[in-house]
């Protein structure tokens, strides 16, 4: 392992944990509010009105220059999309990626919606994507390897008809929104780096209804697929004990309930 993985103590895991559980009660606030009409900026300021409540701030916003609060990704954009005067159309999909700083802590998340009447090939890719991010976080053990935590990933999406986006990975968080290690979404079973008890860290597939070349436009962040095909995300925090693993991000977590398709989707 290498020297530069921050481990957690108990103490240090409750503090990311109350950082997370902003990031889940953020998500559900904007269920109601990712909808026909509603414009991307709309959905920044109200996530920061709420962070803003719960004396919480974007870790994103300024991040490398990053100019949001949060990451607005439609249809094929897989990562970083930029909030703007964009307005969300019947069947649009879109992953909406928060980074929340909480007295010194992080929490990080991603979640997709579909915005109104959701399409066949919606659904599919929905559900794939968090298929795909429930086999990873499944995977992840005590004494297991990075390589079957990204095994389980890439397969569930193969097995769903969809492809894992290679460029992206998961990462270490704590103090810092960005620690090692890096968890990719694609591997061979016993390979990789052990986990460890004490790491926390994200899982987080970006998962496409078509291939897995990405390009970035002129803004330098958008992230788009090549083939303009429909992505979807979902992202989670854990922090891996002994003898069990908490996905930090969602509470009273059953990931036996919740294998099939989002809690509210």
């Amino acid at each position: 392992m290498k020297e530069s993985i921050p481990l957690k103590t108990s103490i240090d895991v409750a503090r990311i944990r109350k950082a997370c559980r902003v990031v889940e009660e953020t998500f559900q606030r904007l269920c109601d509010h990712v909808t026909p009409g509603a414009r991307t900026s709309d959905l920044e300021r109200i996530v920061s009105r709420f962070l803003s409540e719960r004396e919480a701030a974007s870790a994103l916003k300024g991040y490398k220059g990053f100019p949001k609060a949060i990451c607005t990704s439609i249809n094929n954009v897989a990562a970083h999309g930029i909030p703007d005067d964009t307005t969300l159309e019947d069947g649009d999909v879109i992953s909406i990626d928060i980074t929340v700083s909480l007295e010194g802590w992080h929490g990080d998340g991603a979640w997709t919606y579909v915005v109104g009447e959701a399409n066949p090939d919606a659904v599919r890719l929905v559900r794939a994507a968090w298929r795909a991010n429930m086999a990873g976080i499944r995977a992840v053990e005590a004494g297991a390897h990075f390589g079957d935590v990204g095994a389980a990933i890439s397969e569930a999406a193969r097995e769903n008809g969809c492809t894992v986006i290679q460029d992206y990975v998961g990462h270490g968080i704590g103090e810092k929104l960005h620690e090692d290690p890096l968890v990719p979404n694609y591997g061979e079973p016993g390979q990789g780096m052990r986990v460890v008890p004490g790491m926390v860290f994200t899982v987080e597939p970006i998962v496409s209804l078509g291939g897995r070349d990405v390009n970035t436009l002129e803004d330098g962040w958008t992230v788009v697929t090549a083939d303009g095909s429909l992505c979807a995300q979902f992202e989670h925090t854990l922090a891996v004990f002994s003898d069990r693993v908490e996905v930090l991000t969602l509470a009273d977590f059953d990931p036996a309930v919740s294998v099939d398709r989002p809690p509210f989707f």
